[in-house]
């Protein structure tokens, strides 16, 4: 069997061991009998895994204990609607920070819920920046300040935690979560999907600070309480019992290298090899002003955009693949999260050059 290296933005890449760890106890998980998947999610063995996914959580990300940890379901794009629905309390408003595609839907999905004020925003640079926290025009009366800390698609991060004063911080952080260290008691709130550093698609992860759950819109869903998702251990209707195992699988996986310092440090390795070979490029190149580049998802440019087809074609023979940009942004982009070893992210410079030398 020949594993490529995949560069997907999300569903992505998984790391190897935890495939093979899922494969052996498809059938038979450690003596059960059964595959979790055909577990109750209610058993003992079941709610082993959950406790255990649980507390690796808490552990990897260092999470305090005023803080609640919720496996939730329907991705960042539900949490777009139950944020506002969970964290306005009363307020009319909240803050939002527009630094893409992401950050857009956030905002058009809180206004169905109550008046979003954009507080900044990068669209006229064509979202290639994070605007800075002195130009950030915040309420003081605001019931929350919202950021996407990694915008997938455009490939700008956050390497600050911006200061909010008392009002909560918010953050989507779907495609950097466990990426690298995060000190969890400067955000309110915290939620991300799964499916780039944690596991398969259909997990959601909330860490929310207690004294802001209670508070939900007469409207919200039961499911979508986070009160009631707390009161019953995130066991309200039925979890996502596969993702929530391999997510579990995941955290041990990261707790094994070194947890997320270690992560850092080989995320960092593998960006600073790619972003220092566009930079020496002539052909190929990063429109993500250098301060706010991503660690994650590195989008680039062919000089001539007539070459993207042949430069995909020969990377999917070389075992590279699904390199090609998001439509909203175009040419190519490289998803580099945890699972992908630095040998993947040097392949593809060595393709990169070598197609270069070609058509440069």
């Amino acid at each position: 069997m020949t594993r490529v290296f995949n560069f997907s933005a999300g569903p992505a890449a998984l790391p190897e061991p935890v495939l093979r760890q899922a494969a052996d106890e498809m059938l038979d998980w450690r003596g059960s009998g059964v595959s979790v998947m055909e577990m109750s999610h209610r058993g003992k063995e079941f709610m082993s895994i959950h406790a255990q996914a649980q507390a690796l959580l808490r552990e990897l990300l260092d999470i305090p204990p005023n803080y609640k940890t919720l496996f939730m379901q329907g991705g960042a794009i539900a949490e777009n609607a139950i944020v506002p629905m969970n964290m306005l309390r009363g307020k009319a408003s909240a803050d939002y920070i527009d630094t893409g595609e992401w950050s857009r839907r956030s905002i058009e999905e809180a206004a169905r819920y109550g008046r979003v004020n954009v507080a900044a925003t990068s669209k006229d640079s064509g979202y290639t920046t994070i605007p800075p926290r002195e130009a950030w025009q915040l309420d003081t009366e605001a019931a929350y300040v919202h950021i996407c800390t990694n915008e997938t698609i455009g490939g700008v991060q956050y390497h600050f935690t911006p200061k909010v004063g008392d009002v909560p911080l918010v953050a989507d952080m779907s495609s950097e979560i466990l990426s690298r260290p995060v000190d969890v008691s400067k955000y309110g709130l915290i939620y991300g999907g799964a499916q780039k550093n944690i596991g398969p698609a259909g997990l959601t992860i909330v860490i929310v600070r207690e004294d802001l759950i209670g508070h939900a819109l007469p409207c919200t869903p039961s499911a979508f309480d986070y009160a009631v998702v707390a009161a019953h251990d995130s066991m309200f209707n039925t979890p996502p019992t596969y993702a929530i195992y391999i997510a579990g699988l995941v955290f041990q996986w990261l707790k094994d290298q070194g947890g997320l310092a270690a992560m850092a440090r080989r995320n960092e390795a593998k960006a600073r090899l790619l972003y220092d070979f566009l930079d020496a490029s002539t052909f190929f190149s990063s429109r993500v002003e250098r301060s706010s580049r991503s660690l994650m998802n590195v989008p680039f440019h062919l000089k001539d955009p007539s070459l993207d087809e042949a430069f995909l074609k020969g990377a999917q023979a070389r075992g590279l693949v699904q390199l090609k940009g998001h439509r909203i942004v175009g040419g190519m982009r490289a998803s580099i999260y945890n699972a992908m070893p630095l040998e993947g992210v040097q392949a593809l410079v060595d393709w990169m050059r070598e197609f270069e030398a070609q058509h440069g």
